[in-house]
Parts: C-alpha cells; sequence; structure tokens
C-alpha cells in the first residue's frame, strides 16, 4: 500500500528567531518513499540539517521576522501490515541487552521512574515477565488516562499523567515507558504519522502520533498505549527517551504557532 504524510506549520515571530526541527521521516523508512519529504519554506530561507545523538534527522533555520510556513508533502511504501505481535518475546536480564539500550533505562525528563517505581511494582511485579508484562502495562494506562485534545499540556509528566489521569497519546507513551524502565525493560519514545487506516476514521483533526519501543528478546518492539491495538501504517519521524528529545520544533525565542496541520492516508487507486 501507499500512503500520502504531510504536514503544514506556521509560525509568527517578532524578531528573527533560531529554530530546530525535527520533521522528515526517520532514515529507516527512506528505502520506502517514493516522493521524498523535501522541507518547504515560505519565504524561502537556508536549512541547514544534521542528525542527532539519536540518528534523528534534524533542520536548523533562522525563521524570520514576520513569520514563516513550513511544509512538507511525501508518498510512502508501507507492507499494510499491523505492528507484530511477538507473544514469547523474553524478557532480557539487565546485564544482557547491548551498551546502547542501556540509556532507555534511566530516568528522564518526562518519565520520572523514581517517582513510579513503588507503584510500578506493586502494580506490574506478579505480572509474566516479557511481552505480557508490557502488555499489562499497556493495558492498565489505557484504561487508567481518559483521553482528549482538551488535556494537552507540553510539560505534563508520566508522574503526573498517573496523577491527573488525562491527557494525549504524549502522556500515554511517557507512562508506559516510565513504567517500563522501572520493571528494567528499555523503552525508548516514538513520534510519527499515524493515519486512520484499517480502523474506523475519527472526526477529529489530525496531530503526530507517539508511541513506544520495548527491547525484548534482542529485538526491538512497537506497542501503543493509547490506541492499545496493533496498527496499520505508522510513519516514524523519530526515537528518544521521551518528547523532549523528539520536539517537532524547538524554538529559541517568542513566537506564536497559527496553522497546524497533519495529514496521513492511504492512496487509493481509481
Amino acid at each position: 500500500m501507499q500512503i500520502r504524510i504531510g504536514f503544514e506549520l506556521t509560525y509568527e515571530c517578532p524578531q528573527p528567531t533560531p529554530m530546530l526541527l525535527m520533521v522528515n521521516d526517520h532514515h529507516t523508512r527512506s528505502p520506502d518513499l517514493i516522493v521524498p519529504d523535501q522541507l518547504v519554506t515560505d519565504p524561502p530561507i537556508p536549512v541547514q540539517g544534521y542528525r542527532d545523538g539519536f540518528g534523528n534527522w534534524c533542520s536548523r533555520i533562522l525563521v524570520p521576522a514576520g513569520g514563516l510556513r513550513l511544509s512538507a508533502e511525501a508518498v510512502v511504501n508501507d507492507a499494510g501490515e499491523p505492528d507484530a505481535v511477538v507473544e514469547d518475546a523474553p524478557k532480557n536480564a539487565v546485564a544482557d541487552p547491548p551498551h546502547a539500550t542501556l540509556v532507555f533505562l534511566l530516568p528522564s525528563r518526562y518519565c520520572e521512574t523514581d517517582r513510579l517505581s513503588d507503584t510500578a511494582w506493586s502494580l506490574f511485579g506478579k505480572s509474566p515477565p516479557g511481552w505480557a508484562r508490557v502488555q499489562a502495562i499497556c493495558d492498565h494506562v489505557h484504561r487508567h488516562i481518559a483521553f482528549g485534545y482538551e488535556h494537552a499540556c507540553p510539560t505534563r509528566t508520566a508522574w503526573e499523567a498517573w496523577r491527573d489521569r488525562k491527557g494525549v497519546c504524549r502522556d500515554f507513551t511517557h507512562l508506559a515507558v516510565a513504567f517500563c524502565r522501572c520493571m528494567n525493560i528499555p523503552a525508548r519514545y516514538c513520534t510519527g504519522y499515524l493515519g486512520d487506516i484499517g480502523v474506523p476514521a475519527v472526526d477529529l483533526p489530525m496531530d503526530f502520533s507517539a508511541w513506544f519501543e520495548v527491547y525484548l528478546g534482542g529485538a526491538w518492539h512497537t506497542f501503543d498505549a493509547r490506541h492499545n491495538i496493533p496498527r496499520i501504517g505508522r510513519v516514524l519521524i523519530a526515537r528518544g527517551r521521551d518528547a523532549a528529545d523528539v520536539a517537532i520544533s524547538t524554538t529559541f525565542g517568542t513566537n506564536k504557532l497559527t496553522d497546524f496541520v497533519v495529514h496521513a492516508e492511504e492512496m487509493i487507486s481509481k
């Protein structure tokens, strides 16, 4: 199947303002791109690209005074298969995972494992290790948090999501990631596109989506505490410890986001 993806972001800035962007598809999806996701700026300005410490592709720009429109469109080949379910994937001993996975066991800006450790072990300590334990975490987080865009808060942490029992997909993901790390399971935060493919369409404006990956049995596996079912058509943009590592934009100065449009839909042959 083919998926058309893209976005439009418009910012207003009272003065020239540096900005970092993380809006291009992850390099692991590069072979699947039929139409590349070229970043377009209006007005045209220089764009510098670089890779961050997690291998994500980033763009560095200087937004001119007045404002800037950013956009990209791409077409991606996709297998059309739902997220893999590997129920026999075992838990790794903490001493076993590769060095590169260990950072995803540590606390981070939005995932305070120190505040959630006792809660995690009381909830999941008796669950079967491995895949079943991660699924138990997803089930619990999915039930615990009420989803709603009106609940969005850019500073809410995993512990606060646990306390508030409300949030958006990033809050579901932060809490699930924190619980996994508390249980000594490496977990990393993911952001990207996830359209209503293979599921009933939702009559709400689309946003970028958050999910997570855990390291079990020598491989990374996808989980999604917000939807809590295998989904079709995820297009990864970036991975990191939490949302602070994979922000769509990081702006170093006063700005206002005046327009925000995201889309991802299956292309149907006529």
